[in-house]
């Protein structure tokens, strides 16, 4: 039998992640804005900074019932539980910090 070691894709040295962000820490329940109707149930992962050019997104898991899907959005487009609904600010406008 031969043993495989599993290789770890490290990322490029210029994209930072970050697993806290605007009071989120990974698992934490988000809404995404998608379009028109914005449908599924999505977690937190974590916050990527691109280094060179500036550019920020943030990484969730879920999708549509039934779905798990790693997907990533700008962070003006990530909103708190309810925040569509009550058409509040995202949580780049508004960060949930929390509270000392």
């Amino acid at each position: 039998m031969t043993s495989r070691s599993k290789t770890r894709l490290e990322p490029p040295p210029h994209l930072v992640r970050s697993t806290s962000w605007s009071g989120l820490s990974p698992g934490d329940p988000v809404e995404v804005l998608l379009g028109a109707h914005s449908t599924g149930t999505w977690t937190f992962l974590a916050h990527v900074r691109n280094e060179r050019s500036g550019e920020e997104f943030v990484e969730v898991l879920g999708g549509r019932r039934g779905e798990r899907s790693l997907r990533c959005f700008r962070p003006e487009r990530v909103y708190p539980p309810g925040g569509l609904r009550r058409k509040e600010l995202s949580l780049a406008q508004a960060p949930r910090l929390p509270l000392r």
